[in-house]
């Protein structure tokens, strides 16, 4: 098991991100805040939380499926990283594709989650000609729809 450093804002000892059920993926995270998203709009959401990740580890933000299905809340950058070097707070950028309503968020609202995942070590290589597949460079699509 890795463990990953974290602290919470002050006021924000409510928020800590916590897995819905055993076995989850995704720790839940929360508004620090309340915030309305009008229709359309986006706004970078503050959590609470600022985290110590150790090396080749970063955490990926993502939208939840509930509000993205039943409200159309989305995290615009979707998967988010935050790397292992960062220390600020960690934000959420929503955006609400809903174009006749907006969406208030309430403080303590599950709003993303977070997936924490090891990178490999990884080094580019630079060549003269890469390594031909079946696919090939063609393109956007080019492996059609069956």
């Amino acid at each position: 098991m890795v463990e990953v450093e974290f602290l919470m804002a002050e006021g924000c000892a409510d928020l800590i991100p916590s897995r819905a059920n055993p076995g989850d993926a995704g720790f839940d995270l929360r508004s620090r805040e309340e915030v309305t998203l009008e229709a359309g709009e986006r706004k970078l959401i503050k959590t609470g939380l600022f985290l110590g990740l150790p090396a080749f580890y970063e955490a990926q933000v993502r939208p939840r499926s509930g509000l993205a299905y039943k409200h159309g809340i989305t995290v615009v950058n979707a998967p988010g990283t935050v790397d292992e070097g960062y220390r600020g707070e960690v934000g959420v950028i929503l955006l609400n594709t809903d174009q006749k309503n907006a969406f208030k968020i309430n403080r303590g609202e599950r709003i993303a989650q977070m997936i924490i995942q090891r990178l490999p070590e990884v080094c580019l290589k630079q060549v003269e000609v890469l390594t031909e597949t079946v696919r090939g460079a063609g393109g956007f699509g080019s492996s059609g729809v069956h």
